[in-house]
């Protein structure tokens, strides 16, 4: 069996990261850049740190913001047109998953026309071209964006959020700056953190996962656990570490795929705007417990010994299995996160809709126990 890994070209970390973008622009011969983020990161001053960088060194660009938080065929459709009437040749992504998604469904297209309608590119595309290049700088420590082949676009008319994987769409470059973090909100903080150690979890645990994927998703297991609580209180430091330890989960997932968290999580998104890192965290300690009944319930000792659960040689597999889910149910408790789908405006008379969704969605394959709608209905209701 051949394993494939793809990753960015260059990528950055540390406070003050940014400071390498004009040298990178410079470097790589763009004259101009579309400068994609959002209206509340121009508000707040966040965009505005690293449009700073670009002023200062000369470097043209146009500003792109209009973006939903689930971000829809619309703003992707708007965001080509923005760029090629721009005359830019390369993207600056400045934003969450939102922001940076919506940059690649941009250069995508800009760089492969024929999928224009978006909607064709759900899935595996065949796209022919690379995407017009993309420097991407999060502000958020979760989705990782900045270094897969995935992003995600909401279909509003089908009610639909479609997983697009692409290995021409990742960054060529990814600047990894913890100061742009700095002033997440708590609750998007810890939402964002929780999607990153979904990531993780899933990642290690899908179908398609390898030695190497599992020696980063452990790894970045163990630096969520230690980090996210602190992080979410604002600590420095903390915000720091989440912001390597969510790439690094990026790093493998991506590569390896995930599994029905993210399955059950596309459709609440598509149904009722749901942030996605809520989603994945609510959702998670039940998709665990479905999942322990398969081949990967040797890989919750591991997982629980990531989460600092203690004497993990000493127990039976069942044991791992409760520790690794009681482990990541009280890191969730702690920061805030919705524990039932009541709590955040899930209708139990869509459950079936969701199921159905979810069951087709492109994540689902990854599961490693295999999965039907009739079964995630059962986890949905277990979770309302």
């Amino acid at each position: 069996m051949v394993n494939r890994f793809i990753l960015n070209e260059t990528s950055y970390f540390g406070a003050g990261a940014r400071e390498n973008l004009a040298d990178e622009v410079k470097s790589r011969g763009y004259r101009k850049v579309l400068f994609v983020t959002d209206k509340t990161l121009l508000e707040c001053g966040v965009a505005g740190k690293v449009s700073d960088v670009l002023d200062k060194a000369g470097i043209l660009y146009r500003t792109y913001s209009d973006i939903k938080a689930n971000p829809t065929v619309k703003n992707v459709q708007d965001g080509v047109a923005v760029f090629k009437s721009s005359g830019a040749d390369a993207i600056v992504a400045v934003g969450g998953g939102s922001v940076i998604d919506t940059a690649k469904g941009i250069g995508i297209i800009a760089a492969n026309p024929e999928y224009s309608d978006v909607v064709s590119l759900e899935g595996v595309a065949p796209t022919k071209n690379r995407s017009v290049p993309i420097i991407a700088l999060p502000t958020t420590s979760g989705t990782a964006a900045e270094v897969t082949i995935n992003y995600v676009i909401t279909d509003e008319e089908n009610k639909k959020k479609m997983v697009c994987v692409d290995p021409h769409d990742i960054p060529v470059a990814a600047i990894v700056d913890s100061d742009l973090m700095m002033g997440m909100p708590k609750s998007l903080c810890a939402a964002t953190g929780m999607d990153a150690l979904t990531h993780a979890i899933e990642g290690y645990i899908t179908l398609g996962a390898w030695e190497m994927s599992d020696m980063v998703e452990l790894h970045a297991i163990k630096l969520i656990y230690e980090s996210l609580f602190d992080s979410v209180n604002g600590d420095a430091k903390a915000r720091e570490k989440m912001a390597l330890a969510q790439y690094v989960a990026g790093m493998g997932f991506s590569n390896v795929g995930l599994g029905i968290v993210h399955s059950m999580a596309h459709p609440l998104g598509a149904f009722y705007d749901t942030p996605h890192g809520v989603a994945n965290a609510l959702l998670l300690p039940y998709v665990l417990e479905y999942n322990a009944e398969s081949p990967a319930k040797p890989k919750f000792k591991a997982i629980a010994k990531a989460m600092g659960v203690k004497r993990t040689k000493k127990m039976t597999d069942d044991e791992c299995v409760k520790a690794a889910i009681d482990a990541v149910r009280s890191l969730s408790k702690s920061i805030g996160i919705p524990q039932k789908l009541s709590e955040i405006g899930v209708k139990q008379e869509d459950l079936q809709a969701l199921s159905v969704a979810a069951f087709n969605d492109v994540c689902t394959g990854g599961n490693p126990r295999p999965t039907f709608a009739e079964e995630i209905l059962e986890i949905y209701k277990k979770a309302y």
